[in-house]
């Protein structure tokens, strides 16, 4: 209620506004003149035709009594001129006030209101105070999972739309919306853009991104801007344009799904670097790890790395001595590159297979990861119903459905190593994995899945690998912003360096018990620019020494409780 006031100031300061409550006055007027008409003449009739008086009170109650179809039948007039008089102040009630007094006052006055009262929720200016913030121009599954990934670092994220039915669905949904014209500089002026510690520009077309970034650089001349090229040829103007950095979100999906690919590589798959140290992933799968424990893989003994994660579909586990590692099984390995050079000699080498890698989809995620195989060497068909798509390039392509079985079987999907589903709708790429899995139940099946929420729902549906388009744009944008102090090396998978506490100074990681209390994972110690990568279970945790851990926002924040508070 204490928004009332303003609402209603701000209803009438718009001039459509005003026009329509000089509509809603004009007819309440003549309503009010009805009315006392209507009683004057029953006055009138009474005194003169029957011969009875009344106050004047009693005509206006009688006047609405019939207006309004209650009929009390307490004063009734006993001649026919009384009984026409009713019957057209009867009628005359059911046409003003039971249908023309609504719809006037719901179109004049109800209405805009409520339009007035939805606006007056939508941000269009944020405090001169306000710094440090994120804001975001445009909407989609990066920008929402973005607003979700900051509100763990305690950073606020403003969305920028420039359609009122969009901002108000947003504020529905608990986001920080902002309304306004997109390539206005008023409308960052207004934000305070110049004072943000991050902008990202990505409304999905090449042409805006490139207008906004400049836009945004009048503004904001120190301010970094990161923004998402579809096209190679549009990364220059990009630039050209003002952006710090661009990324392109999708030709970056398609290399990280080929990437993963069983016939391209075993070796392992460099995700994140912390200064000297290195972070890498490997599936299990046909690899001569495939049915070991961690123990009896002797990973650390034989290579130095230590095994800092597992995934297990998707899911992030602590790997403790006797977790199993299975064909669905991807490792998370955490060393230098020496080290993890050492790995590849010992665990990597290459699964070759003559048969082509199976690629369903030849949008921009699919072309790109086809690019990555052609790299390698690795033999490849694409699927792809849009004729357009394949002229000029027949051999590598097979026109049709991939959900034709006639179609799959032309590809090879009855030799293909893997397959890979590329398409933008999760609900396409959850069918054609329950299909390539009924086919072929021994095939390596890598995902792309638009949206986390269907992350599992593909993992369950039968896929190997998932990456997610939202979950590596969300990454590569936050590892942007928090570049000191923290890395994300995943969806729900961070590196991050701390202080170390003083309750464990003095002890050694084995006494600490850091991993069996916390789920974090100690994978290098900091003494003053010495990096002791993998540091041994003796290793003392001396004074002034930072820990770099591996592990997900839930144990760093078990961490922190644990051992920093009261620091």
């Amino acid at each position: 209620m204490k928004y009332l006031p303003a609402q209603i100031v701000a209803l009438l300061q718009k001039k459509s506004a005003k026009r329509d409550l000089r509509v809603l006055f004009k007819f309440l007027l003549v309503l009010v003149l009805l009315v006392s008409t209507y009683s004057i003449l029953f006055h009138v009739i009474m005194m003169y035709h029957e011969d009875r008086y009344f106050s004047w009170i009693t005509g206006v109650y009688w006047t609405f009594v019939v207006m309004s179809t209650l009929g009390f039948g307490d004063i009734t007039f006993h001649t026919d001129l009384g009984f026409i008089f009713s019957l057209i102040v009867l009628l005359s009630g059911v046409v003003f006030l039971l249908v023309m007094l609504p719809f006037t006052f719901i179109q004049f006055f109800y209405a805009p209101w409520l339009e007035a009262q939805s606006k007056s929720r939508v941000i269009r200016t944020l405090p001169e105070d306000t710094e440090n913030h994120v804001i975001v121009v445009g909407v989609d599954p990066i920008s929402l999972s973005l607003d979700s990934k900051l509100k763990q670092y305690n950073r606020k994220c403003y969305l920028v739309v420039e359609d009122q039915q969009v901002a108000l669905g947003l504020y529905e949904q608990g986001y920080r919306a902002v309304l306004g014209e997109l390539d206005d500089i008023e409308t960052y002026r207004k934000i305070q853009a110049d004072k943000a510690a991050l902008i990202v520009v990505n409304s999905g077309e090449d042409k805006i991104n490139t207008n906004i970034v400049y836009t945004l650089r009048e503004l904001c001349e120190k301010t970094p801007i990161v923004s998402n090229a579809s096209d190679d040829d549009s990364v220059d103007i990009l630039e050209l344009a003002g952006s710090s950095h661009v990324y392109q979100f999708t030709k970056m999906l398609g290399q990280s799904l080929a990437r993963r690919v069983l016939g391209v590589s075993m070796r392992a798959n460099i995700i994140g670097r912390f200064d000297d140290l290195l972070i890498a992933e490997v599936p299990a799968m046909r690899s001569s790890l495939e049915g070991k424990t961690i123990l009896e893989s002797r990973l650390r003994e034989l290579t130095g790395i230590t095994v800092a994660g597992v995934w297990e579909r998707g899911k992030y586990k602590v790997p403790l001595p006797d977790t199993i590692i299975s064909a669905s099984t991807v490792l998370v390995l955490a060393g230098s590159d020496q080290q993890l050079a050492v790995y590849d000699e010992k665990f990597g080498g290459y699964a070759t297979s003559e048969a082509p890698v199976l690629i369903l989809g030849g949008g921009r995620v699919g072309r790109a990861a086809a690019d990555t195989l052609k790299a390698r060497g690795v033999a490849y068909k694409i699927v792809e119903k849009n004729v357009r798509a394949i002229k000029g390039a027949e051999d590598e392509y097979v026109h049709g459905s991939a959900a034709d079985l006639d179609t799959l079987r032309k590809a090879g999907i009855d030799t293909a190593p893997s397959v890979i589903v590329t398409t933008h709708d999760d609900d396409m790429n959850i069918y054609l994995t329950i299909y390539c899995r009924r086919l072929r139940p021994d095939i390596q099946i890598i995902t792309r899945a638009t949206l986390d929420r269907n992350i599992s729902k593909l993992h369950r549906a039968g896929a190997d690998l998932v990456m997610s388009y939202a979950s590596m744009g969300v990454t590569s944008i936050t590892n942007y912003l928090l570049q000191d102090n923290t890395l994300m090396v995943s969806e729900g998978l961070n590196i991050f360096k701390m202080p170390a506490p003083k309750k464990l100074v003095g002890k050694t990681l084995e006494q600490s018990n850091i991993r069996q209390k916390t789920g974090c994972n100690v994978i290098a110690i900091d003494n003053k620019g010495q990096l002791n990568i993998n540091p041994s279970p003796g290793s003392s945790i001396d004074p002034d020494t930072e820990l770099i851990m591996i592990g997900n926002a839930e144990a760093e924040q078990c961490f922190m409780g644990s051992f920093t508070n009261g620091d």
